[in-house]
Order: structure tokens, then sequence, then C-alpha cells
């Protein structure tokens, strides 16, 4: 399996205008963080977790020409915006795109792009097949994906586990029977958005408990805000088998 981090920022913590921190103003292109997404290949299988509103440019950037299906973890317009992007796809694969979310995140994006779903649709409109997925195993394929429910504050999100890679973002909190399903990891993508709390994601210091308490062999933190501080600074702070992840970062599981 070959994974991708299409992006690892977020926009929680941003100001519209420019930002004159020192993380914003870093040289350091690994302080340079599009929207958090994630690109898994498996054997022919492509996959895409969330396409937020920077989608596009994460494909080009990693000259992505084949996409089989995209996974959905919520709807908030920073993990759906750039859904509109699939319509490249649909006139290379000459097929409508495969797409996986719960029900309601489903309606959320019928809602967004109701261009997509109308019954006389303009020509060129992005395709999609949506398929409902519940708290239960599916498959893509013959690769089979586990969603594990997480908490966005209230809100009910899905992470994924597939084979012994497991990701999670703008988790912040799991129940322990979902722990469960993160035992026995070769690689944990978690999300840690800055170093003081935060009500609805987790902080660096619950991300790092979560990795301490399920114990995979690696794991890697995403949806970094810029208050995080800059990568070479926080990173003296993780422990061994921890790593922030920067755009562009590429691992074999």
């Amino acid at each position: 399996m070959k994974i991708t981090f299409l992006g690892t920022g977020t926009s929680q913590g941003v100001p519209i205008i420019a930002c004159e921190c020192s993380t914003c103003q870093s040289s350091d292109e690994r302080d340079k963080r599009l929207r958090s997404s994630v690109l898994i290949e498996i054997d022919e299988t492509v996959l895409v977790i969330d396409t937020g509103p920077d989608f596009r440019q994460q494909m080009l950037r990693e000259k992505v020409s084949k996409l089989d299906a995209i996974l959905i973890t919520h709807d908030h317009k920073d993990h759906i915006a750039g859904l509109d992007d699939i319509r490249a796809f649909n006139y290379k694969q000459q097929r409508p795109m495969d797409v996986y979310a719960r029900a309601r995140v489903h309606n959320s994006v019928k809602r967004e792009f109701g261009y997509a779903f109308s019954e006389e649709k303009y020509p060129g409109v992005p395709q999609i097949n949506q398929h409902v997925i519940t708290n239960n195993i599916f498959t893509i394929g013959d690769i089979a994906i586990q969603p594990i429910e997480a908490f966005h504050f209230h809100l009910k999100i899905f992470g994924f586990r597939i084979k012994n890679m497991a990701y999670l973002t703008d988790v912040s909190r799991i129940e322990a029977k979902e722990m469960e399903k993160l035992q026995n990891l070769d690689v944990l993508i978690v999300n840690a958005l800055r170093i003081k709390n935060h009500y609805s994601h987790f902080n660096l210091e619950q991300a790092l408990q979560l990795i301490d308490d399920v114990k995979p062999k690696k794991a890697y933190l995403t949806h970094i805000s810029h208050l995080m501080g800059k990568y070479e600074d926080i990173s003296a702070l993780l422990p061994k088998n921890v790593e922030f992840a920067y755009d562009g970062l590429r691992l074999f599981a």
C-alpha cells in the first residue's frame, strides 16, 4: 500500500487575511499545508479520502491520472468542496465517480452540488455514484474498508481502516468499542490541531494519548493548523514513533 499525503492542514485557526506568524512565513515547505486529504494506492486501485477545496491542485501536483473511488469522512466544506473537480476523471475514465459516505453526508453533497443531481443535467456536470455506508465493513473491489465512528464535537464522523493503516481526521472523541478497531496497526494517521485544547479537534496531547493507547508501529499527525507552530520546532516534542506529516509525504505500508 502506498500512502501520499495530499494535504495536512486545516482552515481552522487560519485568518482570512495574509498571516504574518512565523509558521506562515516559514521557508520550510513542510509548513505549507493544503487542506487535509490522503491518496491510497493498493495494487491497481486508487482511492482518495476527502476532497477539500484544494483537491484539484493536489491531483495536479501528484499527477494523479486515475481515481477509482472517494471516501468522505464528513460533510464540512473543507472536506467536500472540491468534489466538482471529479469531472476531469469522469471525462477521462468515461464513468461516474464512486463516492462512499454516510447518508447524511450524501444529502449534504446533493444540497451543495444540486446541479449534479438535477433531472435535466447541464452537459459536463460532475457525475457521482453515491454509495451509502454504515459502521460496517464494505468493499471496493477486493479491498475491505472498516469505518471507525468518532465524534467531531457532537457530529458523528467516520475514519477508515484499510488493512493495517487507519486514518482519522477532525476527531475530538472516540468511544472504547471503536478504539478496538485501531489495534495492531502498522500506521495510524490522526488529527492534531494545535497545542491548546479545542472543542472539536484533538490537540497535540490528546492525539499523542490516543497513539499511546493503541500503540501503532508508526503514527503521523495531520489536520494541523498554523497555531501548532513550525514543523522543525514542534517535531522535537514528539515520541520516536510519531511524526508530523507534511504535504507530499509518501509512505509504504
